[in-house]
């Protein structure tokens, strides 16, 4: 069987799943081993569970993330994922790939009867986003975004006490005015590394000739990600707009009109809720990290949740917090350790299927929004916009050949 009928061979790969005892290890793999994948190696605790396995379409990172397990680790290696899980039959893989990869990998890999960690932003597009919260369900899966904001101590506390009427109804929610993507200009072919699967690293997107900008800094291009660079829509903003829904306690919904405040790329968009609630994009950037965060303007006073800190208008809404938390390493465990929690006792995670696509769906409508220039009715309900073909183009997008999503099943 060659590669591209392998990668999308319509029959999925069942494995046996696992009944955990109180002290059975995960075996857990991960695919996409860049810089993110290499810094929770580095960095975080994989606290009762083993990394058996390792896949990247580039082989030097395979062999690059498993000198760091350690002399007497012997993961699976693998170039091909699908290949990887038939080998390893891990219980879990974080899939830590490039935006435009996620969504296919996650579903083969929940069709495979893998619970799965999904690196942030879920999904490239809205329909790929309910079309996984679809996947998990059929197939009864256990699903973690990488919005760990969610599971650390002090963002979680906060956010709770806000649902339940802190500074009574929210009237606005305000975050940095990040930036969206750019558009690629066509380049000439550069050499290609060796041990590269381009054709795998391009997936559903145009197999263009390589180039290392490409490989590089694909976060930073609209047909990989949706602004993923550091201050860009779907890469810390992906942060703050999780941390705003998640006290404003709306992850089962979305917004029913977004409309831009200005014009041009960095127009600052604003969305209102059924409910009445404004959230925008009108903070300015700030050199501390504070940009991962949000500003919620309630009744009864004003707190603002940081990464790991919080600030109040009145003194006595910070009675009784949990200390703050030191970004970098060990700030992942939390997330990472609820995750593993709920594959053994198949509860919903922190970053859930569902809270992850409606977060990542702010991203991408205030993207649209942008590219549009103009105010856009959406019905939450059906994941529609109301009697606009123009916008409702943008929902999806067309998935080359060969890197189409299976049929949920």
């Amino acid at each position: 069987m060659d590669r591209r009928t392998f990668l999308s061979a319509s029959a999925p790969l069942f494995l046996p799943r696992r009944v955990f005892g109180a002290n059975d290890r995960l075996k857990v793999g991960i695919v996409g081993l860049g810089g993110r994948a290499t810094w929770l190696l580095k960095n975080e605790k994989f606290t009762g569970a083993d990394i058996v396995a390792l896949s990247d379409c580039s082989l030097p990172r395979c062999d690059a993330a498993a000198s760091i397990l350690g002399a007497g680790a012997k993961p699976v290696i693998e170039q091909y994922y699908q290949k990887m899980f038939e080998r390893a039959r891990p219980d879990a893989v974080f899939v830590q790939t490039t935006t435009h990869a996620r969504a296919l990998i996650l579903a083969q890999a929940m069709m495979a009867g893998i619970d799965v960690y999904a690196e942030k932003p879920m999904t490239l597009t809205i329909a790929e986003g309910r079309y996984l919260a679809g996947v998990a369900a059929r197939h009864k899966r256990v699903l973690q975004c990488g919005t760990q904001q969610r599971s650390i101590p002090v963002n979680a506390w906060m956010s709770q006490r806000v649902r339940e009427g802190l500074i009574g109804k929210v009237k606005q929610a305000l975050v940095c005015n990040f930036e969206g993507p750019k558009r690629w200009t066509p380049q000439p072919a550069q050499p290609m590394p060796d041990g590269l699967d381009w054709d795998q690293w391009c997936n559903q997107t145009e197999l263009r000739p390589y180039h290392q900008e490409l490989q590089r800094r694909w976060a930073w291009y609209w047909d990989y990600d949706g602004g993923g660079q550091s201050w860009g829509v779907s890469g810390w903003g992906t942060h703050a707009i999780d941390q705003a829904q998640c006290a404003l306690g709306l992850d089962d919904t979305g917004p029913v009109e977004i409309y831009p405040e200005g014009k041009g790329e960095m127009a600052m968009v604003s969305m209102r809720f059924a409910n009445g609630t404004l959230l925008r994009m009108a903070g300015v950037r700030r050199p501390d990290h504070s940009d991962l965060g949000v500003i919620l303007y309630g009744e009864t006073g004003t707190v603002e949740i940081r990464r790991g800190t919080l600030l109040a208008s009145d003194p006595e809404f910070l009675k009784g917090a949990p200390p703050d938390t030191v970004e970098g390493p060990g700030e992942n465990n939390w997330h990472i350790q609820n995750f593993f929690e709920c594959i053994r006792t198949r509860k919903r995670t922190n970053a859930h299927v569902e809270a992850a696509h409606r977060s990542t769906s702010l991203c991408h409508l205030i993207n649209i929004c942008r590219e549009l220039g103009r105010r856009l009715e959406w019905d939450p309900k059906a994941e529609r916009f109301k009697s606009d073909d123009e916008a409702n183009a943008k929902v999806s997008r067309v998935r080359r050949k060969g890197y189409e999503l299976p049929a949920i099943g």
